[in-house]
């Protein structure tokens, strides 16, 4: 095993799990938004909204191409998944797992988040299109599917867990 990548819609809980999932595992853990808005010295919604949301898209792939920790888990963006590009460097440099949350959940986590700016400037029912339109993408990329709903974070990162460390042996 080399890097595990969280895919998965926006509040779909890839960030709470990757933090988790790096402690339990002892592996560094890195927030693919967090790891560009570091490098740029913006925000998200501020690289949007000078760059475009094809440029932070570019900043992705360029994310996945050069990061050099081999090791490690990755909680990637969103929408990374848009891009045949990012879908085959995450499968050939590690292990994908598609965390599939209904569009309730996400909805309840999600819609008065400030530091979306897709949210911020989308209806329930466009992103409800977009969610939808994604998830083909999630599962075309993940090696794994790993269903969220009804499950603790805690449930959640231990599955995941047990089968990077069965897939390890």
């Amino acid at each position: 095993m080399k890097r595990v990548y969280l895919v998965g819609f926006m509040g779909s809980g890839k960030s709470a799990i990757g933090k988790r999932l790096g402690t339990l595992l002892d592996l560094p853990f890195y927030d693919m938004d967090t790891e560009i808005a570091t490098r740029t010295g913006m925000t998200i919604p501020q690289i949007f909204e000078t760059y475009g949301e094809e440029g932070f898209r570019e900043m992705e792939t360029e994310f996945l191409r050069n990061f050099s920790d081999e090791f490690c888990i990755i909680a990637t963006g969103g929408g990374v998944a848009m891009r045949a590009e990012n879908r085959k460097i995450m499968r050939m440099t590690g292990l994908v797992f598609y965390l599939n949350s209904t569009f309730r959940d996400i909805w309840r986590r999600i819609s008065t988040d400030i530091n979306r700016p897709i949210v911020q400037r989308s209806s329930r029912h466009e992103l409800e299109r977009l969610f939808h339109n994604r998830k083909p993408l999630y599962l075309q990329c993940a090696h794994f599917k790993v269903e969220t709903t009804n499950r603790t974070l805690s449930e959640i990162t231990q599955y995941i867990a047990s089968q990077i460390t069965r897939l390890k042996n």
